[in-house]
């Protein structure tokens, strides 16, 4: 027995504005690259500046804890790297 058609199903209208603002990626604000580097390298000074100041500086009071203050700023730093397109 032969097969029977089946119908044609309507295609949605869908305009063309909305294809081409779908497909584009969302770029990032202009601020965020240069802030981003800015983060990475004030945590690698601050870093740096611990460790050769014999973990005097670059604030004397607060010991070892300046390794989480560096580390802070490349945190930072990471996360807006997230946000980067």
């Amino acid at each position: 027995m032969p097969k029977s058609r089946g119908r044609k199903k309507e295609k949605q209208h869908v305009p063309a504005d909305a294809i081409v603002a779908s497909t584009l990626p969302e770029e990032s604000p202009k601020w965020l690259a240069p802030i981003m580097v800015a983060a990475f390298l004030a945590g690698l000074i601050w870093i740096v500046i611990f460790y050769i100041s014999s973990t005097s500086y670059p604030i004397p009071h607060i010991g070892a804890w300046n390794m989480v203050v560096g580390f802070g700023f490349i945190g930072l730093g990471f996360t807006l790297a997230t946000r980067w397109r």
